[in-house]
């Protein structure tokens, strides 16, 4: 083999070996540089969970996620108080259990674990919030202290607490339909929460109601057991200053727990006081009854022929127990004779007493400090025959805190009496708003004593010695199908005392009730309402100081 050939031989051999080694030394510089890029992400993994991180954690704040937390307002939202100062509504701090899903290391004993310990979680909603996309959902808001704690002792670093309030009832149903309710981010959404939203999340001054709770209680125990002894549908039950318009009580039976009003039905959170509007029956005749005395200052033994029932064209109307004789003017009120009613509105004229309505606004919403009012309902047009009907409370309906304030505004004096749930509340110049004289309203309280304290008055059952209580029945068959359902019926009792210078109106409204073995199959407003007055009437005296009077002897009414 010539030197030459072994040369060019070797040359080979070695720029083979070259080669291979470079390759090699490429393959081990890529082999470093991801191995140097692996553990640099893993130093800023590191770094991000234990400084970053940690540091948020240390600070109160849910890592990486304030974006997704709800804006808190540093006002505390303002407590609600009766007019006594007892406490109706206040925000508590609680804390609401979030979730960072990216942290969550075993999705399935994470959910079983906070399914064990809360309850009322769901364990397939549970994991499937764990397994979301994202750094945070919430899992429940507002734990009780014994929940956060059972949460603490699992020791998952992927469950955190953020601090909220939540909104506290501590009469709980007591007061529902007029406090209202909030949802979870203590937005109001009904009742005085809803309509004094502005107020009470801005932080402000406690807002005081007019409500008394010791009064609230004993009309919301009676209603319940005028509704529960006659198994009707629900009810309502207002008592109300008259001198200054303050509501003490309104109660819409049945009601409703304000910390869970989606467990509660519509029927149940439905306002019947001032939302609810009803065809009252014969305590309209409180409104008839005035006219015909205010416009026409008629005597009151005017006498009006109730011997058979009244036919107008192709309407007959009949009493439940007619007398069957000529009524005078205090007959007619004490008897509640629907014909003695309508011929009163014929003889007052369609144009008068369909104005002597408006005038005491029975055709408008009640402005009220909640805005669950109810818009009346009323013929329009207005025809003779509605003169004669609206006489005696059919074919109109009404709120029964309208009904209140109109027949308040009557009794109290003859001025427009406007309810408000606010303790405190300058009255509005409404003394100057008249609708009827002083004579007319002591003659009415004349007639509304005499239903009471007659043995033969509809609303003898209200009667309670020493306070000299007045009012007015009412019993109305409801609608129904373009007619009405006589086994169907609204009974009510509008009361007032003391009626020498009457300061309370106590009103009970059941809705459907039915007749029992001790009512002699009897639902009427003298047998289901009346008697509930009287129970919250001596109540509200118990409970509020008002001692007996001698009730003086009525005076003669027939001049």
């Amino acid at each position: 083999m010539s030197p030459a050939f072994r040369f060019r031989r070797r040359m080979k051999i070695l720029g083979s070996r070259s080669a291979d080694l470079d390759t090699a030394r490429g393959r081990a510089v890529l082999a470093s540089a991801f191995f140097a890029l692996f553990y640099i992400l893993i130093a800023i993994r590191i770094f991000d969970l234990s400084i970053v991180q940690g540091e948020l954690r240390r600070s109160g704040e849910p890592d990486m996620i304030a974006n997704a937390l709800p804006a808190s307002s540093s006002a505390v939202r303002a407590d609600i108080v009766d007019r006594n100062g007892a406490l109706l509504a206040t925000s508590l701090e609680t804390a609401s259990l979030y979730a960072d899903p990216s942290l969550v290391v075993e999705p399935e004993k994470t959910a079983q674990d906070l399914v064990d310990v809360i309850p009322g979680l769901i364990y397939g909603d549970i994991l499937q919030k764990l397994q979301r996309k994202g750094r945070f959902v919430w899992l429940k808001r507002n734990l009780t202290p014994e929940e956060q704690h059972a949460v603490l002792t699992i020791g998952d670093p992927a469950l955190g607490f953020q601090a909220e309030r939540k909104r506290i009832y501590p009469q709980g149903a007591l007061a529902a339909h007029v406090v209202g309710f909030s949802d979870l981010d203590g937005h109001g959404l009904a009742g005085v929460e809803r309509s004094f939203e502005r107020l009470l999340s801005d932080g402000g001054d406690t807002l005081k109601l007019s409500l008394d709770i010791r009064v609230q209680y004993i009309v919301r125990r009676e209603l319940a057991e005028a509704v529960r002894t006659f198994s009707a549908l629900g009810g309502a039950g207002i008592v109300m200053d008259i001198a200054s318009g303050e509501v003490l009580a309104a109660v819409s039976w049945p009601d409703f727990d304000p910390h869970d009003p989606g467990g509660s039905s519509d029927t149940a959170r439905f306002n019947r006081f001032s939302l609810g509007t009803y065809e009252p029956g014969s305590t309209f005749k409180i409104f008839s009854t005035a006219a015909l005395l205010d416009t026409l200052n008629v005597p009151m033994g005017t006498a009006f022929d109730a011997r058979a029932p009244l036919e107008r064209g192709r309407f007959t109307i009949s009493d439940y127990h007619p007398e069957k004789r000529a009524l005078t003017v205090p007959e007619v009120f004490m008897y509640s004779s629907n014909i003695g009613a309508a011929l009163m509105g014929e003889m007052v004229g369609t144009k008068a007493l369909r104005d002597f309505y408006e005038d005491l606004g029975l055709f408008a919403p009640l402005p009220l400090e909640i805005g669950e009012a109810g818009r009346p309902q009323y013929p329009d047009p207005w025809r003779d025959i509605n003169t004669l009907t609206a006489s005696y409370g059919h074919g109109i309906a009404v709120s029964p805190m309208r009904l209140v304030a109109a027949a308040s505004s009557i009794v109290g004096g003859g001025t427009i009496v406007q309810p408000t749930l606010i303790a405190g509340k300058q009255p509005q110049k409404n003394h100057d708003l008249r609708v009827v004289s002083p004579q007319t309203a002591h003659r009415m309280r004349q007639l509304m004593r005499l239903v009471v304290a007659d043995p033969e008055g509809t609303g003898k059952k209200a009667d309670v010695p020493g306070y000299s209580v007045g009012g007015k029945t009412g019993t109305a068959d409801k609608s129904s199908g373009g007619g009405y359902d006589r086994n169907r019926k609204i009974s009510s009792f509008m009361g007032f005392f003391p009626m020498e210078a009457p300061r309370y109106a106590v009103f009970i409204m059941v809705d459907e009730p039915r007749g029992t073995k001790a009512s002699f199959g009897y639902a009427t407003g003298g047998w289901v309402a009346a008697p509930a007055v009287k129970k919250i009437i001596e109540g509200m005296a118990a409970d509020m100081g008002t001692p007996p009077v001698n009730t003086p002897p009525e005076k003669d009414m027939a001049a």
